[in-house]
């Protein structure tokens, strides 16, 4: 008797469910294409239980006749191809044939069809994988299909299941997705007999933005609309003042097709590099048209992958486009475009590019993060410029040298190339080498993201808090301090000092930045977080996804700090914020929060990681609205009195030593 033996259609369709359906928000993925396939104006998602006891989706297509109704769930059975030619021509979403019949092999499976020309309907209930039966029915025309117990055929799958928060909330990103990419079609979608949003026909993408993700966000965004190289780009991407702290609201689409690839992400991140902090993203809902020829769609078996035929031209379109349409908005948004050239240099690096606004202190080759261990002979000998850092009792050394003068905060007048029209200091010209660094202000000397405004919330918040204000510093400070002697400050915010041992470079930021969150996570610990009433509460409008997260966490966050009130649908207040937070910076904080939560790194039912993740983000906001209220004798004190004063929370150095061994070496002498 063979070993080898031919599987079921049941059993092959229950391994295919595998890749097909990974998760509920896969079944209404396929099934929300097919209505758009067969032409709907109107779609109708329900769900119960993040789509573990329900999901059904109707809509008003052309429908099937019973013959038609039951060969879709057939495996590979479409109406979309006849040949594997016709994949270069495809405009549809769907092409395989194994949508249908591989969800109906692990569920209990309700399909009702009807054509307009038709009197009757067709239903069809399937139970993992067999036919219950097969009838007519009395409908409207179109096709409702509903999915109750998913994975009852096979247990096992249930169990890797996330929370049904979890899956709800990513079913409820795949119909956003769709609901974006088709605004002349109605959506409805309903969770729990709770309509989460409910979205007539729009005329325009900005108005189905406005309804799913709010007000704020539309009107935070700017219009894009380029062509060339056979290529189309349309949408809506953030001004440079609006970012996020994860990569959710940065959505792309491939003729109509929602993508996750790393060819637009990383060109929307080079755009807008010279524009946002490091960890920032910008916001984005693009749509590229191309001809389907070029791009390469079955890749993945969900899709969601595609491979260009050209993935340099496509990035170098896509940067252009972006480009030109941040300066053609430069004077809306009060940025500038430096002068430069006109023409966008192709890049063809495939990895992520968003880098600080200035370079790193330690890429000089030779230079070492601590602690370091180099022995070089006789000049190796030296002792180490943070040689017994940590202890405590010495004598601080000399601190008299007084850090370098602020640069002026106001922008010059323009000048010669930049009296032109189309100059605003900020934005790179479209075709400006990408690399080259930004020549707006430190973000750190202004407390904002763009970096062209000084906030006074931010000062009145450093002379109040307790976070803020500079320790005291006394006559003894950490071992290894004695002797240390400021000579000045560099780019602004590098601080250099002179040791016995040879040099050390601190960066202020990053001190500051190991400094507050090491003082938060102790206030988070011991629930002493002081918090201040805002005058003028803060109003927020968040998508529904959002919403739902944050009712759920806003014990949580006044624990913290952070009290927030419910106004309305999708509609909060934020009443008070933290002693160290900038007012101005209370949504955008929040907003952070809600993308950690979302992303599950920061979970409260894990209150020891929630504090250190909230912390982190705590002290990165608080960096930036910091200003310079110590010396930096008094930051290095302050700095290595830290558990853990080598690192920041995010893993840089804080410090950076260049040991006498190690300029000998460099300047090629037996010492120095």
């Amino acid at each position: 008797m063979p070993t080898i033996r031919i599987l079921s259609d049941r059993v092959a369709n229950q391994i295919a469910a595998g890749e097909v359906v990974e998760r509920p928000a896969a079944v209404v993925k396929e099934l929300v294409e097919n209505c758009l396939d067969a032409g709907a104006t109107r779609i109708a998602v329900e769900f119960r239980h993040g789509g573990r006891s329900l999901m059904s989706v109707e809509d008003n297509g052309k429908g099937m006749d019973r013959d038609d109704a039951l060969l879709s769930l057939e495996r590979h059975a479409t109406s979309k191809i006849t040949e594997a030619v016709d994949l270069d021509t495809l405009h549809s979403f769907g092409f395989r044939g194994e949508a249908l019949p591989s969800i109906a092999s692990v569920c209990h499976f309700e399909l009702r069809t009807r054509p307009a020309t038709a009197e009757m309907g067709t239903e069809i209930v399937v139970n993992g994988g067999k036919f219950v039966h097969i009838r007519d029915c009395g409908m409207p025309p179109g096709t409702r299909i509903a999915v109750t117990n998913l994975f009852n055929s096979v247990p096992a799958r249930r169990k890797f299941l996330k929370s049904d928060s979890t899956e709800g909330a990513h079913l409820i990103q795949c119909v956003r997705f769709y609901a974006l990419a088709n605004p002349e079609v109605a959506f409805t979608l309903v969770e729990d007999g709770r309509t989460i949003f409910r979205s007539p026909a729009c005329t325009s993408l900005r108005e189905r933005v406005t309804e799913i993700f709010g007000r704020q966000v539309a009107e935070a965004l700017l219009p894009v609309e380029a062509r060339g190289e056979g290529m189309r780009l349309t949408g809506l991407v953030g001004k440079p003042g609006a970012s996020r702290s994860t990569r959710h609201e940065m959505i792309t689409f491939v003729n109509r097709r929602p993508v996750d690839t790393r060819t637009l992400s990383y060109a929307l991140i080079e755009s807008y590099q010279q524009l946002l902090p490091k960890g920032r993203y910008p916001l984005a809902f693009l749509f590229l048209e191309i001809d389907p020829a070029a791009v390469d769609v079955n890749v993945h078996p969900t899709k969601r992958e595609v491979r260009f035929r050209n993935d340099a031209a496509v990035r170098t379109f896509i940067v252009r486009s972006l480009l030109e349409a941040l300066r053609a908005a430069a004077d809306e948004v009060g940025r500038a475009l430096p002068p430069g050239a006109t023409k966008v240099t192709p890049v063809a690096v495939l990895e992520p590019v968003p880098s600080n606004l200035r370079p790193p202190l330690a890429t000089a080759s030779g230079w070492t993060t601590l602690p370091s261990t180099r022995s070089e002979g006789a000049a190796g000998n030296q002792t180490s410029p943070l040689a017994g850092v940590g202890g405590a009792g010495a004598q601080l050394g000399n601190f008299d040298a007084k850090p370098a003068p602020l640069p002026s905060l106001v922008l010059p007048p323009p000048t010669g190339a930049q009296a032109d029209s189309s100059f605003v200091p900020g934005i790179p010209a479209v075709g400006a080498p990408l690399a080259r660094p930004a020549p707006a202000l430190d973000p750190l000397l202004t407390g904002t993201e763009s970096g062209l405004r000084v906030s006074s919330l931010a000062a009145s918040s450093a002379s109040s808090s307790p976070l803020l204000q500079p320790r005291p510093v006394g006559t003894t400070a950490p071992s290894g301090l004695a002797g240390w002697r400021h000579l000045g400050t560099a780019h602004g915010d590098c601080e250099i000092f002179e040791t016995a041992g040879g040099v050390v470079l601190l960066d202020r930021r990053a001190a500051l930045e190991r400094i507050y969150f090491e003082q938060l996570q102790s206030e988070f610990a011991e629930g002493h977080t002081l918090s201040q009433r805002l005058l003028f509460a803060v109003p927020v409008e968040l998508d529904p996804v959002a919403a739902a997260m944050l009712v759920d966490q806003i014990a949580f966050l006044a624990g913290h700090g952070l009290e927030v009130a419910v106004f309305g649908r999708n509609f909060f207040r934020v009443e008070a914020v933290p002693a160290w937070l900038d007012p101005a910076e209370a949504e955008p904080f929040l907003r952070d929060i809600l993308g950690r939560l979302r992303d599950g790194q920061l979970d409260p039912r894990r209150p020891e990681v929630a504090r250190e993740q909230l912390a982190r983000l705590a002290a990165a906001r608080a960096v930036r609205g910091a200003g310079r209220t110590d010396t930096g004798g008094e930051l290095a004190a302050r700095l290595l009195g830290c558990a853990q004063p080598l690192l920041t929370p995010g893993g840089q150095p804080t410090l950076i030593e260049l040991s006498r061994g190690e300029l000998a070496r460099r300047f090629q002498k037996d010492r120095c």
